[in-house]
């Protein structure tokens, strides 16, 4: 699979010999614009897929699991009023969640923070602001959301989470250094819901059970009525496939909290 670096050395090596065949013989302009749109496709879909590990390692599905599980994972809550109503659908279900948080939505409604916690699902970051501009932000920025948020979810329910869910799923080295700074597992998703798109719910819960299988991660966001309303029939569905929702550090076998 392809890496940052190497792309990015093999692109320097070819883009020298180019100018250096350019030196010496007729090479068109539009070539080395051809070069360098090619090298930043390959750098675009890099950094906003993030289950490529393009630049860094995120942890997106467990497929060598053995026992029938799957998580479910909601970004972009703590929401006062959806949060709530997803978290009775779970319960109802008897099914584990992870929740990545982001922390002003966390620092306004505490909580609901508590409340995930106790009812038996996890909690990772998903950092403080959860800006647009996020994948433009220095390593020093992000490693302040990072921690802001940390000690917020610590400040709230003791817990200080390991676990970083990078906002619109965007990487980049910037990142990479944040997480090695902050000492964070960044996490990813083996199947994108789409569900703060305009697709139907219909739509979307095709995009979550087909070819769902063991030791997949599902991306949703606990901040709006469709995605209630497909977590009951994705959990209906789990039942007749005797799939378990667990959260994610059961899929991963790796810790969730410090």
């Amino acid at each position: 699979m392809l890496k940052f670096y190497t792309v990015n050395a093999l692109a320097i090596a070819l883009f020298s010999m180019l100018i250096f065949a350019g030196i010496f013989g007729n090479v068109s302009l539009w070539l080395y614009f051809l070069f360098i749109i090619i090298w930043a496709i390959i750098t675009a879909i890099g950094s906003f897929q993030i289950g490529l590990n393009y630049h860094f390692q995120s942890f997106s599905h467990n497929h060598r699991i053995t026992e029938n599980e799957i998580a479910i994972t909601f970004d972009d809550g703590p929401h006062p009023i959806f949060t709530p109503k997803i978290l009775a659908l779970l319960k109802k279900f008897n099914a584990r969640a992870t929740f990545f948080l982001i922390g002003k939505n966390a620092e306004n409604h505490p909580e609901l923070v508590n409340q995930i916690i106790a009812e038996g699902h996890a909690i990772g970051n998903h950092s403080y602001s959860h800006s647009r501009n996020f994948g433009f932000f220095s390593s020093n920025k992000i490693s302040s959301e990072i921690e802001k948020t940390n000690s917020i979810l610590k400040e709230i329910s003791g817990i200080e989470t390991k676990f970083f869910r990078p906002p619109f799923g965007v990487t980049n080295p910037n990142l990479k250094k944040a997480l090695a700074d902050t000492q964070m597992h960044s996490i990813g998703w083996s199947k994108r819901s789409f569900d703060t798109t305009k697709l139907s719910e219909i739509k979307i819960l095709r995009r979550i059970t087909t070819d769902l299988k063991k030791g997949d991660i599902i991306l949703l966001h606990d901040t709006g009525p469709k995605t209630v309303a497909v977590l009951e029939q994705l959990l209906l569905f789990l039942q007749t496939q005797e799939l378990k929702p667990v959260t994610v550090d059961k899929i991963l076998k790796i810790d969730t909290y410090a």
